[in-house]
């Protein structure tokens, strides 16, 4: 009767230099003898990117972002587009960018950062009958209209916080409020794009407007910096602040990491045992207005068996639409008699209306990082039970 199960899975405390794919295995292992749990062909082991990149030893410090920034734009004037609102995502990133400049010229999005952050609501917006599309504002045009905003979470003022981590590093700070990214050509020509999902749509639009000297976050620490870590495919982006002086980075190794804990587990078990490695899941707080996916990617590395989207009809459908004349035991196996006889591309059917359009690594990625949390559960590791099975098996 058990559809899917979802099971938090504790492990020892991960250090750098430890050995994560066997920590994952003997961990797994040594909770299905403790509570009498099997796993079967296409159950998931999932780990957090977290203790991954941890136990690889992929840090960096405020040297190191300054050091790379110096080294691609000289020690100048650069402009900032479009960051994050996060003391954990960006205030060492945003420390490390300052020591390696003479001025930052801050350019935040408004009402809210990429990720619902929020400076003011959209009703204080709409009250200051301001133009999202076209306004420009400055700190002094957003005191005045709008005060000191904390964020209603972490109660920081992020206008304040992010001038004073500047000025603590020596270095100028002038901060605007736009969300088109081409007004930082007015005031910088050395251009780093901080935003993470609409990172290429800024960038390409600067360098329509005529810009020339652009990066991304994925450009910072794409390469290691004086032995220091690094991320190939995403730089800094998906990095945590670790200490006060240094970040965890997004993995490198994630897929081989993936691929190590499947081959592991499958060749002790004698099943197919699929594997990923995840971060932030991708869903929404509806009244915090948070979007939880501040890493780049829910799930850097993956088995090739959590490729692709679900192929599932709508159960609701098939019982309202095709069967409404028929009950219990006959309107199982006519529903059953469906799901097993079901074409393998379903899109656009409209028996498949309503099920979830998303990758499977996105679902369960942010299954696996409900389960674990962020705190204190001690759960880097996550066991998926059934999620493959439908009301057909048996």
């Amino acid at each position: 009767m058990a559809g899917v199960i979802s099971r938090g899975i504790k492990a020892p405390i991960i250090k750098s230099g430890d050995d994560i794919i066997k920590i994952v295995t003997d961990s797994v292992l040594h909770a299905m003898d403790e509570d009498g749990f099997l796993l079967r062909d296409g159950d998931i082991v999932a780990v957090t990117e977290s203790v991954v990149a941890r136990a690889d030893g992929n840090y960096a410090n405020v040297d190191h972002i300054a050091a790379d920034v110096q080294s691609k734009f000289g020690k100048g004037k650069v402009g900032l587009v479009f960051p994050i609102l996060s003391r954990n995502r960006f205030s060492l990133t945003l420390k490390g960018i300052a020591r390696g400049c003479e001025k930052l010229v801050i350019l935040l999005s408004y009402p809210s950062d990429e990720v619902g952050n929020h400076l003011f609501s959209f009703d204080d917006m709409d009250a200051a009958d301001i133009d999202p599309y076209k306004d420009v504002l400055t700190v002094s045009d957003f005191r005045r209209l709008f005060g000191n905003c904390a964020h209603p979470f972490t109660g920081i003022d992020y206008v304040e916080f992010y001038e004073s981590i500047v000025k603590e590093e020596g270095c100028e700070v002038e901060i605007i409020f736009s969300n088109r990214p081409e007004i930082i050509l007015n005031y910088a020509s050395n251009i780093i794009c901080c935003d993470i999902h609409s990172r290429e749509r800024t960038k390409r639009r600067i360098e329509k407007a005529g810009g020339k000297n652009l990066l991304t976050l994925c450009d910072i620490l794409h390469e290691p910096v004086s032995g220091s870590g690094y991320c190939p495919d995403y730089g800094l982006l998906g990095s945590n602040k670790a200490t006060e002086t240094t970040v965890k980075l997004f993995p490198k190794n994630a897929q081989e990491v993936a691929e190590g804990i499947s081959a592991e587990l499958s060749s002790r078990l004698g099943v197919r045992v699929e594997a990923m490695v995840y971060g932030d899941g991708a869903f929404k707080d509806p009244v915090g207005k948070i979007w939880e996916l501040a890493d780049p990617v829910v799930s850097p590395g993956f088995t090739e068996g959590l490729s692709g989207l679900p192929n599932e009809l709508k159960l609701k459908y098939l019982v309202d639409n095709d069967y409404p004349e028929l009950s219990g035991e006959e309107l199982t196996q006519a529903v059953r008699e469906s799901i097993k006889n079901k074409d393998c591309d379903l899109k656009a059917t409209m028996a498949s209306e309503g099920t979830t359009p998303r990758r499977l690594t996105d679902l369960i990625g942010s299954l696996c990082d409900l389960t674990s949390g962020s705190g204190d559960k001690g759960t880097p590791i996550i066991v998926v039970q059934n999620y493959f099975l439908n009301f057909a098996d048996k």
